[in-house]
């Protein structure tokens, strides 16, 4: 075993490169056995050797059309000026499938025939030997190859098959990959969960990729931070399974074993890859048996690894973290998978659009950035998303990856960066990006929009009202949400348009006015009033980021009171969403927090109004023309929308024109 390789991480394709050879040979040309399995369930299977048509198809000369089966020569020099007429023993209908009947080699569509009333029929045009019939074998012929080997089966290939005789198929077997959670956090997904526990989900993600991948995924129970527990799991696993996965355990703390575990019983071949998120990674091999040790090597409770006549069964050590786990699986376990199978590694898509901002990243280490893309106008905008490794919903929103290289540190706004995909263009194609102000009722708006308009969604970034203005002015989105209240003239969002996008017409769409208020406990214990309350020392306050409408209005709240941001405790602490200032109050590190009556009400808490505030959409004149632009203005205005922001609480649906703003 490798010593200390945690404290010497590789790239990735190394790591990447090494792993694969160890398992599968320089080649890289391991497969799973064949099995014999029925050709109608093989859909999805990989052939393990070609498949041959046992009958020619079709097995008869059929018929290609109705009409009459003829002998093509007794059609002979028939012509419009010139038609033949054909006796009642020489023609017999027939429909499309029927077998040719003797002596018949073409047939002649029905409206190609003019019926006598002496029941002979008249041709117009002579037909050549087998017109509108398909003959034996058209299809296949018995002994030809209907579909290779290393051909994943299709419905249509099935299909062929069938039709060609061929009932029964040899096809690689699924690779079986053994799940191994490990952690004492961890406890069964829907039970309830205290402080320092994890519901135990990401071996569902895991096990939903491998099927993906055409692999058996077999989850195992949690196992404890016990090394001993670890490497007998290992074991077990490895004796039913083609490949082991553990989640968790795998980094360099004192209570991460998977390392030391993996060591016990086979070897450790890689620990730690240059790569942002999914560093810990371990890969290895699980040998055969294992036979304690006895007189002192035993009281050191010490394993001696047997290498049997079995193969060493191949290991990877799972970074816990969601994010990092499926980058991780994606590496080093997709390669392996499809490899087993006798398939390769289809390269992802890629695409190049502009960055919508500034990405810095470390040097020395290649980091997998998620992000979402648009096209806005006739170009592709790339927007980062919050890159922490444990953060799921990225995964959820993220539309690719954006990877940075180990020798760069990072890209520049508005630079030209390629991405890897996560879906497809089509379905990237049909996502409208709404930037600026957070607000839950544009969740609900990308909600509706999809199940009126299948292939049209909505994606928002919550970056403030402000910022929202500028990204629109910038082609950075196709509309802006902002909520900006004017101190001078009382005014929503149009004098932030006219100072931010001067020289711009800019339309303004009247989504729906809401309740802002402040958020407190159940109970209020506090005995919060009003915005005078903000300022008394035994209150502390959770913000909304600069340059949000909430913040805005927050400060101008405040000027009207005589109250100093400098008298707020906790001013200076921003949230990006109104749920994230709720969870902070309904967490108990805040006391109060300014923030709509919805979030407040999805938590339980407290609401004291302080405003009702317009929230606008914001567009350039030109993308109003955009059909997904104008499906998203027709759900907005629709009963199913005003309906939804009564249940949530605290809306009221804007019934006014769109207006436009500037010169």
């Amino acid at each position: 075993m490798r010593k200390d390789v945690y404290l010497k991480t590789v790239p990735w394709r190394e790591a990447q490169g090494l792993f694969l050879d160890t398992v599968l040979g320089p080649g890289r040309r391991a497969r799973t056995k064949a099995e014999v399995i029925a050709t109608a369930e093989a859909v999805g299977r990989v052939t393990a050797a070609p498949a041959f048509a046992v009958v020619s198809w079709p097995h008869y000369h059929a018929a290609a059309m109705d009409g009459v089966a003829v002998s093509s020569r007794d059609t002979a020099g028939a012509s419009e000026t010139n038609p033949g007429r054909l006796d009642r023993d020489q023609y017999d209908p027939v429909d499309t499938g029927d077998p040719l009947p003797p002596g018949r080699d073409a047939v002649i569509m029905s409206e190609e025939l003019h019926p006598l009333p002496d029941g002979r029929l008249e041709v117009i045009a002579a037909v050549p030997p087998w017109d509108n019939v398909r003959p034996v074998g058209e299809d296949v012929v018995a002994g030809e190859i209907v579909v290779p080997a290393g051909h994943r089966l299709r419905p249509a290939d099935v299909g062929a098959l069938l039709a060609a005789g061929v009932v029964t198929v040899a096809v690689r077997r699924r690779p079986r990959v053994g799940i191994i959670p490990t952690g004492d956090e961890l406890v069964p997904v829907g039970e309830a969960v205290a402080p320092g526990q994890i519901p135990e989900f990401n071996s569902v993600i895991l096990a939903g990729m491998l099927a993906e991948w055409g692999a058996v995924p077999a989850v195992y129970p949690p196992v404890p931070d016990d090394p001993g527990a670890v490497r007998d799991a290992m074991v077990r696993a490895a004796a039913e399974c083609d490949l082991v996965l553990t989640i968790g355990g795998s980094s360099a703390g004192s209570g991460d074993y998977t390392a030391r575990a993996m060591a016990e019983c086979g070897e450790v071949l890689v620990h730690g890859v240059n790569t942002r998120p999914g560093k810990p990674v371990v890969l290895g091999l699980i040998y055969g048996d294992r036979r304690p040790q006895h007189g002192a090597a035993a009281r050191e409770d010490r394993t001696v690894v047997v290498r049997g006549t079995r193969a060493p069964v191949p290991a990877v050590g799972i970074p816990g973290y969601p994010v990092s786990a499926v980058l991780a699986t994606e590496l080093f376990v997709r390669p392996l998978v499809l490899t087993l199978q006798g398939l390769s590694s289809p390269a992802a898509e890629v695409l190049r659009g502009r960055l919508t901002r500034r990405l810095a990243s470390a040097a020395g280490v290649e980091e997998f950035v998620r992000v979402r893309v648009g096209r806005v106008g006739d170009e592709w905008v790339v927007a980062p998303l919050s890159r922490g490794a444990g953060l799921t919903t990225s995964l959820v929103r993220a539309d690719g990856w954006l990877v940075v290289p180990a020798g760069v540190e990072g890209f520049a706004e508005g630079q030209e960066v390629e991405v890897q995909l996560l879906r497809s263009r089509a379905e990237i194609e049909g996502c409208l990006l709404v930037t600026g102000s957070h607000d839950p009722a544009l969740d609900v708006l990308g909600s509706l929009l999809g199940e009126r308009h299948p292939g049209l969604g909505l994606s928002s970034a919550n970056v403030g009202s402000l910022a929202g203005l500028v990204a629109l002015g910038s082609g950075e989105c196709h509309a802006a949400g902002c909520h900006l209240l004017d101190a001078e003239t009382g005014e929503y969002n149009a004098p932030y348009v006219r100072r931010l996008l001067a020289g711009r017409r800019v339309v303004l769409f009247p989504l729906h006015f809401r309740q802002q208020g402040i958020m407190v406990a159940p109970g209020n214990p506090k005995g919060i009033r009003g915005i005078e309350d903000l300022a008394r020392p035994d209150v502390s306050f959770v913000n909304r980021q600069r340059g949000s409408g909430t913040r805005v209005l927050l400060d101008w709240l405040l000027g009207q009171k005589g109250i100093s941001p400098r008298q707020v405790n906790g001013y200076a602490r921003e949230m990006f969403t109104h749920a994230q200032v709720a969870v902070a109050v309904e967490s108990g590190t805040a006391d109060a927090g300014l923030g709509v009556l919805s979030a407040a009400k999805a938590l339980g808490l407290d609401f004291i109004p302080v405003a009702e505030e317009q929230y606008d959409l914001a567009f350039l004149p030109g993308t109003l023309e955009d059909h997904r632009v104008r499906a998203l203005l027709e759900v907005a205005r629709s009963g199913e929308f005003a309906r939804a922001l009564e249940e949530m609480g605290g809306y009221r649906p804007a019934t006014g024109d769109a207006r436009e703003v500037g010169p």
